[in-house]
């Protein structure tokens, strides 16, 4: 009965009804916000997707064919966007990482050419993400207590030893795995 009504609704809204699809929109929004939100695990991220979903169901509405019911055309589009949204995300962590290496070839490049000495710390220290780096340039390079760090990054005293604790020990690790 209800993919009859489906089926209904999907002719009008062809024909230009758009309280149709807005009758097929809320039906299944609720459905498709969920399974997103499993995939994803961040509403944010589950709400966009699932609007831009129902935007492509909308605008190709006419090359839904009826042989399946309409939810496994809406999942199957809404799938396919959310693996297109991980390869952007990998695209862009990538690209920020060849950023960052090139920024500190630079930095370095700059320094030997004004007689200046850039440490293979210094990059190693660039390759830290910044919620760590931050605080290990605050209490080691400035000089800031734990609680003035905490105060300004507006967390915990104990969250700042933690990462400046987390960050040194991957910096150390680096110079390990070089000893190698």
């Amino acid at each position: 009965m209800e993919q009859e009504e489906d089926v209904s609704l999907i002719q009008k809204a062809r024909s230009g009804n758009e309280d149709a699809f807005a009758h097929l929109f809320q039906r299944y929004y609720p459905f498709l916000y969920k399974y997103l939100l499993k995939l994803t695990l961040d509403e944010d991220v589950s709400g966009d997707l699932a609007q831009e979903t129902m935007l492509k169901c909308y605008t190709h509405l006419a090359s839904f064919k009826g042989d399946g019911k309409f939810s496994t055309w809406m999942i199957s589009i809404a799938s396919r966007l959310y693996i297109d949204h991980l390869r952007k995300q990998k695209r862009e962590r990538r690209w920020l990482e060849q950023v960052k290496l090139t920024l500190s070839r630079q930095l370095s490049w700059q320094a030997d050419t004004k007689g200046m000495s850039w440490s293979d710390v210094f990059a190693d220290f660039n390759q830290l993400e910044a919620d760590v780096r931050v605080p290990v340039l605050l209490r080691h390079y400035y000089g800031y207590t734990y609680d003035e760090i905490g105060r300004m990054l507006e967390i915990r005293s104990g969250t700042v030893k933690s990462r400046v604790h987390n960050g040194l020990k991957e910096i150390r690790k680096e110079w390990k795995d070089r000893e190698s």
